[in-house]
């Protein structure tokens, strides 16, 4: 063994397809590298992330330690820096901090042939949401139209639009609804919408960030030539950082990419063979 271990934490972690992807990647790569997966929760995180020793490369992050991943690194590259919110640690003598959500949404789209959009939809006002909002700015949405249960949980996202120069406006699930290019479901996996009809009606493209279970309620509800399930952000977000762990920088192909991601890719949906 080569002694270089990383691992994904969060709370849940159980269902993570996040040790799969990664070890198929370094598999690939050739890199003896040692992947897991941790239960930590946000009382937790101190104690666990200050505990680690000198074997430790990288850590993935989900719910609920993407703030304070944020939080503990250093420095922040940024798609970091813009959400406020670290899916990636590089360990070192100081963390560097990661968010490669916002580039595993733009792909996922790609993956799909779209690659632009001028109105977009984002359901949630967590984190990702946060990421969301990042990627469509980039894919070039000058309105974006935040939907929230709570929507003063979503204003942040309002100042945060303004940052990316922006217009974004918030609402509840149940307030109209106009045409969107893109939609973006940034909502816990099994979250039951009662309005999942009304924004399927000319949402555009649906990237539904959950994966389990499939298909989410929004998805049943979309034409199914426009639905992007979010194992495709999953894989995409995984690429980068595999980036990171290897290169140190999200943007840094890695050698023979197209190759990694096939593997990754078939371990998703052959996990057996692994």
């Amino acid at each position: 063994m080569s002694g270089v271990r990383l691992a994904v934490w969060g709370d849940p972690i159980d269902h993570s397809k996040s040790p799969l992807l990664h070890a198929a990647a370094y598999r690939a790569l050739g890199l003896d590298w040692e992947y897991g997966r941790r239960q930590v929760d946000a009382g937790s995180f101190p104690a666990a992330i200050h505990g680690l020793d000198d074997s430790w490369r990288g850590l993935s992050l989900t719910m609920p330690l993407k703030e304070q991943a944020f939080r503990v690194a250093k420095t922040h590259d940024r798609h970091a820096e813009l959400t406020g919110a670290v899916n990636t640690l590089l360990l070192g003598e100081s963390f560097a901090g990661f968010n490669t959500d916002v580039g595993g949404i733009i792909d996922a789209f790609a993956e799909h042939d779209v690659r632009s959009a001028s109105r977009a939809r984002i359901l949630g006002a967590g984190a990702t949401a946060a990421s969301a909002l990042v990627a469509v700015a980039e894919m070039g949405a000058q309105h974006v139209d935040v939907r929230a249960r709570r929507p003063e949980r979503a204003l942040p996202m309002q100042s945060l639009g303004e940052r990316l120069g922006v217009e974004v406006a918030v609402n509840g699930f149940a307030d109209p609804v106009a045409a969107v290019d893109v939609t973006v479901a940034t909502l816990p996996g099994g979250a039951m919408l009662d309005t999942a009809a009304a924004f399927a009606t000319d949402g555009g493209t649906l990237l539904d960030v959950a994966y389990a279970p499939w298909p989410s309620t929004l998805a049943a509800a979309w034409p199914n030539e426009q639905v992007i399930s979010g194992v495709a952000m999953l894989l995409h977000q995984a690429v980068r950082q595999v980036r990171v762990f290897v290169h140190g920088d999200p943007a840094d192909e890695l050698e023979d990419e197209a190759g990694v991601l096939a593997a990754m890719r078939t371990a998703l949906t052959h996990p057996a063979q692994h």
